[in-house]
C-alpha cells in the first residue's frame, strides 16, 4: 500500500495575523478592480477570441494558460486575491451585505465556459493555428481603456457583473456566469485526481463548537460548518480565501499543504 505523503501545515498564527491576512486580501482584490481599466484586455474572453481568429497569441491567452497551470497547485486562489470581477463583487458585498439568493442557476457558467472556449478553439482552427504574438493586443501602450472602443469594452463587463450581483446576491457572477471560475475548477479537479501536493484547507472536527461563524464569513456562501463536521473540506466553489479559517474562534480550520 502506498504511504500517504506527510501533511505539511501552516504554522500557528495569532488572531491579529489572521485578521491582517483578510485585510490584505480585500485590499489586493479591490485594487485589482481599481486597475481593471488598465488590465481588462488581458482577461477579456471576446478580445482573446477575436485575436485568436487572426492567429494572434495575446497577453490574455497567456494569462489564461498561466491561471490554469497555477490552479493545478493553488486552486482558485486567483478568485480570492486578484480577480477584478471578484473585487467589484467584494465592494458590493461590503456596501450591501446581501446573501447569495439562489444557486439554481449555477449550471449556467458551464454553458458559458463551453461556448467561450469552444469559440476560442474554433477561432484558432479557422486561422490555421496561432502564428504571431502580440501581448499588448487591443491596448494603447499596455493600457486597455485607451484603445479604440476601450470604454465600451470596460463598461460592458462591469455592468454585467453588477447585474448578476444584484440579482443573485453575494458573488453571484462567480456562481452563475464566470468562465474563468470553471477553468480553475477543472485545474483543481485534475489535481484532486492526481493528488500531488497542493494548497488546501483542513479542519479539526473536535475543535468545532458549531457557532457557524465560518459559514457566515464565507464569501462564496458555502456551508463551511457542515464541511468541517463531515470532514469534507474539498469543494469546487471554494476559492481558498481563508475567511473561514481566519474567523474561526477555535482555530478549527487552517491552511495545509499536502498530496492527500
Amino acid at each position: 500500500m502506498k504511504a500517504e505523503s506527510p501533511q505539511r501545515k501552516i504554522p500557528e498564527e495569532t488572531k491579529d495575523q489572521r485578521a491582517s491576512r483578510q485585510r490584505m486580501r480585500l485590499a489586493l482584490i479591490i485594487l485589482s478592480f481599481i486597475l481593471y481599466p488598465v488590465t481588462f484586455a488581458y482577461i477579456s474572453c471576446p478580445i482573446i477570441t477575436e485575436a485568436a481568429g487572426m492567429g494572434i497569441v495575446t497577453g490574455g491567452l497567456v494569462v489564461f494558460a498561466l491561471l490554469f497551470i497555477i490552479s493545478l497547485v493553488l486552486g482558485r486562489l486567483w478568485c480570492a486575491y486578484l480577480c477584478p470581477s471578484g473585487g467589484l463583487q467584494e465592494i458590493c458585498n461590503l456596501a450591501l451585505r446581501w446573501p447569495l439568493r439562489t444557486r439554481k442557476a449555477d449550471w449556467l457558467k458551464y454553458l458559458v465556459f463551453l461556448g467561450i472556449f469552444g469559440s476560442l478553439g474554433y477561432a484558432i482552427w479557422s486561422a490555421g493555428g496561432l502564428k504571431t504574438i502580440d501581448l499588448l493586443y487591443r491596448t494603447e501602450n499596455g493600457i486597455s481603456i485607451l484603445a479604440a472602443g476601450g470604454v465600451a469594452a470596460f463598461l460592458g463587463p462591469v455592468i454585467m457583473i453588477l447585474i448578476f450581483t444584484l440579482v443573485f446576491g453575494k458573488r453571484g457572477f462567480c456562481h452563475t456566469f464566470c468562465p474563468i471560475a470553471v477553468l480553475l475548477m477543472i485545474g483543481r479537479k485534475i489535481r484532486n485526481l492526481v493528488r500531488w501536493p497542493a494548497l488546501h484547507l483542513e479542519a479539526k472536527k473536535g475543535r468545532c463548537t458549531g457557532c457557524r461563524t465560518c459559514t457566515r464569513e464565507c464569501p462564496m456562501s458555502l456551508d463551511v460548518n457542515t464541511m468541517v463536521m463531515t470532514g469534507k473540506m474539498v469543494n469546487a466553489d471554494c476559492i481558498l480565501c481563508g475567511s473561514c479559517a481566519d474567523a474561526c474562534p477555535e482555530d478549527a480550520i487552517r491552511y495545509a499543504w499536502s498530496g492527500r
